[in-house]
C-alpha cells in the first residue's frame, strides 16, 4: 500500500482536477489551489473528505507538504505559481519534493530544477499525455525529467492516475520528449484529417474504411479514438488548439536551439493559426480537418 502523504495540488483545471481526486481516493491528504478560488471551492465540495483542504495563495497551499504538484497552462503561470508573490517554492520544506506536470519550455524546467536543488529540494519535470479522458481514468502517460532519487519518490505517487511513467533523463528531458509527443500528434492529425476527406470525397463508408485500415501499419490512437468524430464534426475533447499551439511553440524553439528544421510541426501550427484566427481556437486539436473542404464524392 502507498505511504499516506501530505499533498498540495495546483491547479484544478481539465486535467489537474481529476488528478487531484485520484490522489485522494488513494488515501494522501491533499490540499488544493486555484486561480479562480471557486473552482477550488467547487472541488472541496465534490471531494466531501476530511482528508481534503483548500489554500488562498500556492505558499499557504504548499507549506509544510510532503510533496507539491503543479499542472497550470505555460511557462508564465508556472513561475507565477512558484517564484510569484505567495509562490510555493519559497514555503516549501527542505527535503521536500516538487513534481511539475505543466507543458513548459525545457529551458524553464532547468530553471525550476536549479531552485529547488539551492532549497534542498527535489524536482521533478513530468508532462503528462492521454488528455481530459486520461485524468479522469487515472491512465495518463507520464514523462520525467529529473534526479534518479526524485523519480523514485515520485512513481509510487503519480501511479494514482498515471499508466505510463518513464524516466527519460535529467531535468528538461521530460519537458522534451512532450515536444516529441506533441510533434507525432500534430503529423498524424495532418494526416488523418487528409484521409478522411479522400474517403469522403470518393464516396466510401469511412466507419468501414476505418475497420479496414485501423486494424493495419496505420493504426493510431487518434485514429480510433477521433476519426469518428472527426467524421462527425464533433470537437469538443478537452485539449484545445490553443493549447496545442502553446505546446508546439515550444517544440519548435527546442528544435530551433538544437539546429533541427521541423518542417511537419511548422506546416501543422500554421494551419492550427489559421483555425485560431478563424474563432475555432478553443476546439480540440482535431478540428485540423475543418480547414480541408469535403470535395464532391
Amino acid at each position: 500500500m502507498t505511504e499516506t502523504l501530505s499533498i498540495a495540488f495546483l491547479g484544478l483545471g481539465v486535467m489537474g482536477s481529476p488528478m487531484a481526486r485520484h490522489l485522494l481516493s488513494a488515501g494522501h491528504r491533499v490540499t488544493v489551489y486555484n486561480r479562480t478560488a471557486s473552482k477550488a471551492e467547487a472541488w472541496l465540495e465534490d471531494a466531501a473528505s476530511d482528508r481534503a483542504a483548500s489554500a488562498p495563495t500556492p505558499a499557504e497551499a504548499a507549506a509544510g507538504q510532503d510533496i507539491v504538484i503543479s499542472c497550470v497552462g505555460n511557462d508564465e503561470d508556472l513561475a507565477e505559481v512558484l517564484f510569484g508573490e505567495n509562490g510555493a517554492l519559497d514555503a516549501m520544506t527542505p527535503g521536500s519534493l516538487l513534481i511539475d506536470h505543466t507543458t513548459v519550455s525545457a529551458g524553464m524546467a532547468r530553471r525550476v530544477d536549479e531552485a529547488a536543488a539551492m532549497l534542498d529540494i527535489g524536482a521533478l519535470d513530468a508532462p503528462v499525455s492521454g488528455g481530459q479522458a486520461g485524468a479522469e481514468n487515472g491512465a495518463l502517460a507520464i514523462m520525467c525529467g529529473g534526479s534518479e532519487k526524485a523519480m523514485s519518490r515520485a512513481k509510487p505517487v503519480m501511479q494514482a492516475y498515471g499508466k505510463t511513467i518513464i524516466h527519460v533523463g535529467a531535468a528538461g528531458a521530460g519537458q522534451t520528449a512532450k515536444m516529441a509527443n506533441q510533434m507525432c500528434i500534430a503529423g498524424v492529425l495532418g494526416g488523418l484529417s487528409e484521409a478522411i476527406r479522400l474517403t469522403q470525397a470518393a464516396g466510401l463508408d469511412t466507419n468501414r474504411t476505418l475497420q479496414a485500415i485501423s486494424g493495419g501499419a496505420a493504426q493510431s490512437w487518434q485514429m480510433e479514438n477521433r476519426w469518428p468524430t472527426m467524421v462527425k464534426g464533433e470537437f469538443d475533447f478537452g485539449f484545445a488548439i490553443d493549447w496545442m499551439r502553446k505546446d508546439l511553440g515550444y517544440a519548435l524553439d527546442e528544435a530551433g536551439r538544437l539546429g533541427l528544421d521541423a518542417p511537419v510541426t511548422e506546416m501543422v501550427d500554421k494551419f492550427y493559426a489559421e483555425l485560431q484566427q478563424s474563432g475555432a481556437g478553443r476546439q480540440d486539436t482535431s478540428a485540423l480537418i475543418k480547414r480541408l473542404p469535403k470535395g464532391n464524392p
